[in-house]
């Protein structure tokens, strides 16, 4: 290996501190947050916390971005998120972050954002009917759309060739840690959550990556995606904790 060369054992290293591997599970719903944020997430103190920060920036794992005297960290991009997403799986999918409370891990289960995808039963429901439809392809470790799929994003209001231009894959599959099978993740899995989003179909629960499926995107997916079926939603209220209606600094779109 060449000395320049990536290693491993540093990555891990990073991931593995307690504190640093909490502020990563933070940022896994792909929104972004301030150093003080982050710094009560990992259950530390704001000067511990800016080191913290500072190696996970320079070992390539978080990009910040600044917004007025804000300066908002968020993961380095989807391949980072895909790593922690395998680990989740390997441990269990144990979270032991501070903020979260008695019954966020069903609704996690339920309904969960994946850095900029869905995941849990509702991204599961997406790929199974996608895949069940004789929408997708599989070729070489990723997905591809048929023909029917083409026009299947296109009459949900997404344009496949526009969502799916850069270098990041179009769809792939991402093994889903409290379903063991696959999700679907990638730019057109990701141009899907941020429809479903801007539609009101489906809704955010106040910090947390659990997003709640409404009855009218139950409806809208029902009608455009044959064959999806996802648990009932639950009401808003349910583990004490509010769908976030207004944009706030940790919904600031700051990627690229």
């Amino acid at each position: 290996m060449a000395a320049n060369g990536p290693y491993l054992a540093e990555i891990a290293h990073l991931m593995g501190d307690p504190a640093r591997a909490n502020m990563l599970h933070a940022l896994m719903d792909g929104r972004a947050l301030t150093a003080k944020e982050l710094a009560f997430l990992a259950g530390v103190a704001p000067q511990t916390a800016s080191g913290h920060l500072a190696k996970l920036m320079q070992g390539g794992l978080l990009g910040v971005a600044v917004q007025g005297r804000h300066r908002y960290y968020r993961l380095a991009g989807p391949e980072v998120a895909a790593a922690l997403e395998g680990l989740m799986v390997l441990s269990g999918g144990q979270a032991n972050g501070r903020r979260l409370p008695s019954r966020v891990g069903a609704d996690l289960a339920r309904a969960r954002t994946c850095y900029d995808h869905f995941a849990g039963r509702l991204g599961i429901a997406i790929h199974d009917a996608l895949l069940a439809g004789g929408h997708l392809t599989v070729a070489d470790g990723g997905y591809g759309l048929t023909r029917s799929g083409v026009a299947l994003f296109a009459g949900l209001g997404i344009d496949p060739a526009a969502a799916s231009r850069g270098r990041r894959a179009a769809l792939r599959p991402c093994l889903d840690w409290s379903e063991r099978r696959p999700h679907l993740a990638g730019a057109l899995a990701a141009a899907l959550a941020c429809r479903c989003f801007e539609a009101g179909w489906v809704t955010r629960i106040r910090d947390s990556r659990a997003v709640i499926l409404t009855e009218e995107g139950r409806a809208a997916l029902e009608a455009g995606l044959p064959g999806f079926r996802c648990d009932e939603p639950e009401m808003a209220g349910h583990s004490g904790a509010l769908p976030s209606s207004e944009p706030g600094p940790h919904d600031l779109d700051l990627a690229g």
